[in-house]
């Protein structure tokens, strides 16, 4: 049997009317003040919504447990699929194979979709590193200056620092060993280049 009325002073300790409660628990008037007034107990269900919304255990509102420390709620994150490896150097074709999974708040996950892709060569260095796992947000274009998943001609995918320009796009490495690589406005049309993503965040593999 419940005691000393708990969901009651739960409920008042928030400021929250019966109907309130009700709403958020999705249980009907009665049934609750039944809880209060402990003419019968709520059932498993109604108890761990009430657990998450006064931040409680179970037993707490039982009253089997008379720590009333918040429980601390784990969210858990959403799994992104790592494509494949994209080439931190010359362009080359991108396998969109699932290889691994990576995970990411729930969040981030709400502000878009996103994917997750394996560096491989050098040209990125010091930055990312062959192994290292890059997020990526889609989006068909980038803001210059940008790190991005690029595709040239339709299936290749290179990633690099993407700088517009009146006449064009260049493609350029953080590693000053390469060269950037410069596209005219007839070019990122005919070939094409299109954008895949922006890269907004960087795991590093020790």
């Amino acid at each position: 049997m419940i005691t000393i009325n708990r969901i009651r002073q739960l409920r008042l300790s928030q400021n929250m009317k019966q109907i309130d409660l009700c709403k958020r628990i999705g249980v009907t008037q009665g049934a609750l003040s039944g809880w209060e007034n402990e003419k019968f107990e709520p059932d498993i269900s109604s108890l761990k919504k009430m657990s998450e919304i006064f931040s409680v255990s179970v037993d707490y509102i039982l009253g089997i447990d008379n720590d009333p420390e918040p429980v601390i709620q784990i969210k858990k994150g959403i799994k992104i699929p790592v494509l494949g490896r994209v080439q931190a150097g010359i362009p080359v074709e991108a396998v969109e194979d699932i290889i691994d999974y990576e995970e990411i708040p729930q969040e981030m996950a709400r502000n878009g979709e996103y994917f997750a892709l394996e560096v491989r060569g050098d040209s990125m260095l010091p930055k990312f590193t062959e192994g290292d796992v890059v997020i990526v947000r889609k989006q068909c274009d980038v803001e210059s200056g940008d790190i991005a998943i690029v595709r040239v001609n339709g299936d290749d995918a290179t990633m690099k620092k993407l700088v517009k320009h009146s006449n064009g796009i260049s493609l350029v490495p953080l590693n000053p060993s390469f060269e950037p690589m410069f596209y005219t406005n007839e070019e990122v049309h005919s070939l094409p280049i299109d954008v895949a993503g922006r890269v907004v965040e960087l795991r590093a593999k020790f």
